[in-house]
């Protein structure tokens, strides 16, 4: 959608993210099938059913708002908004908002994902955290030996984008709790000098913490579901 607002021609699916979304649509189809089998008396795969598709939607979602950000932050040219012209600023407003946008959906993509291994697993997480997040659930499955295999691939995945993960966090808190994220950065560099000019943040940089951010998600949603589906025939419904 963002792309043809943009006058890009539209995504065509590739790597990570194609890997999880057609991990996620072989879950639909189980889904399907077993709903047509079954007629689902307790509305546990109709449940799961409507979490995959919300999850996939989310991602897209997600893969949007990336774009988005990276499309605009490649416009800007200026390296202090005193500097920028009418257009640019505008370019620059339009960026911040698809950048926040998606380091808030990344975070909140992962949580869905934390909801659906609790349920399917059952987890029972929020008996140690009433509002739980995704690494919450992580730390519970490592209490399900059977589903090791499974933890140890999304904790390696953790482990790996450790560091740009914990910066989009630190921003994602800001922008939640504190003050717009984007302001914190000016905040500072008035601490050091009152007056001159206040730089812009490194575009580069942050637009390539969000794409590392949408790779995470991908890669722990085709993990999830990857694992889901190979062992559909083993589990009973909330094994």
């Amino acid at each position: 959608m963002l792309r043809t607002l943009l006058g890009e021609p539209p995504r065509v699916n590739s790597g990570y993210l194609k890997e999880a979304m057609d991990a996620m649509a072989r879950m639909l189809q189980l889904l399907m099938n077993e709903i047509k089998e079954s007629t689902d008396p307790t509305h546990d795969y109709r449940e799961l059913e409507i979490w995959t598709r919300g999850l996939i939607t989310s991602l897209d979602e997600l893969e949007q708002s990336s774009f988005a950000a990276s499309f605009y932050a490649a416009k800007i040219h200026a390296a202090s908004t005193d500097d920028m012209g009418p257009d640019e600023k505008a370019d620059y407003a339009r960026y911040v908002y698809f950048y926040k946008d998606g380091f808030i959906r990344m975070f909140a993509t992962l949580d869905k994902l934390g909801n659906v291994l609790d349920d399917w697993y059952h987890l029972e997480t929020s008996r140690i955290k009433a509002h739980f997040s995704y690494f919450t659930v992580l730390k519970q499955l490592e209490g399900q030996p059977k589903h090791k295999t499974l933890l140890i691939k999304l904790s390696s995945l953790k482990d790996k984008y450790h560091q740009p993960m914990n910066r989009l966090r630190k921003r994602r808190n800001t922008e939640i709790h504190h003050m717009n994220v984007e302001m914190q950065d000016d905040l500072w560099q008035r601490h050091q000098a009152l007056h001159g000019k206040v730089k812009l943040e490194d575009l580069k940089a942050f637009t390539s913490d969000l794409e590392l951010g949408v790779d995470l998600v991908s890669r722990s949603l085709r993990e999830s579901f990857e694992y889901m589906n190979s062992t559909w025939k083993k589990q009973t419904v909330r094994a």
